[in-house]
């Protein structure tokens, strides 16, 4: 039986829409803090950020190589190396106290790759995993990246779905030391770009099936 990751009486969505990194990291670190503290019930934090570049405990030190990109570059937290952010990317953190069972990081990385192959599925995209590299991919193609933190056993950082992203900006690295070619979107696999609510609405439903053991 799957470990249950969330036990909180409740998770609440915090949609912070369009915004930019430094505002979605100040409201992530502020749940964080809260749910470390007792203070406040798991969150799941949605946005959709303006372009930017983030280097996760991979490329710590590689700031300067994206310079060329003329768009701001954050080191930060998570595992992995540099990915992009921007416009038509669904980005989820789930802020989640792990007890018991569920402090077992490769379970629940499994368990954010399982709600994306089960979303992607709902649009009729046949998804799966690459054992090689954590995310979600489809026709061998990755169309979301996973990366994750964790403190005091509370997850933080999270998934990014490239929904309709403009793929030339991972053609101008190496996204997640990966070819460039292989970066995918739902709008390139489905022929058009899904409506951004239903896909984030179907995401989250996903999570919650899969970080809690029940439906939403």
């Amino acid at each position: 039986m799957a470990p249950v990751f969330s036990r909180s009486p409740r998770r609440e969505v915090v949609d912070l829409g369009r915004t930019t990194y430094d505002a979605a990291q100040a409201v992530q670190e502020e749940r964080l803090r809260g749910v470390i503290a007792g203070e406040a019930d798991d969150t799941f934090v949605v946005a959709e950020f303006e372009p930017v570049v983030t280097l996760g405990r991979g490329a710590v030190g590689r700031a300067a190589e994206y310079a060329h990109l003329g768009i701001p570059v954050h080191e930060v937290s998570r595992g992995g190396k540099a990915t992009f952010h921007g416009p038509g990317q669904l980005v989820v953190y789930p802020i989640l106290k792990l007890e018991g069972e569920a402090r077992d990081l490769h379970a629940y990385l499994h368990a954010l790759e399982e709600a994306l192959i089960r979303a992607m599925e709902d649009f009729g995209l046949q998804a799966g995993r690459d054992p090689r590299n954590t995310g979600c991919w489809v026709s061998g193609r990755k169309v979301a990246s996973i990366g994750v933190a964790v403190r005091k056993w509370v997850t933080w950082h999270g998934l990014a779905l490239n929904v309709a992203t403009d793929l030339e900006w991972f053609r101008r690295f190496d996204p997640c030391g990966l070819d460039p070619e292989v970066m995918t979107t739902m709008a390139a696999e489905l022929g058009a770009a899904p409506e951004w609510g239903r896909v984030r609405d179907v995401v989250l439903e996903r999570l919650e099936r899969e970080l809690t053991g029940h439906p939403a």
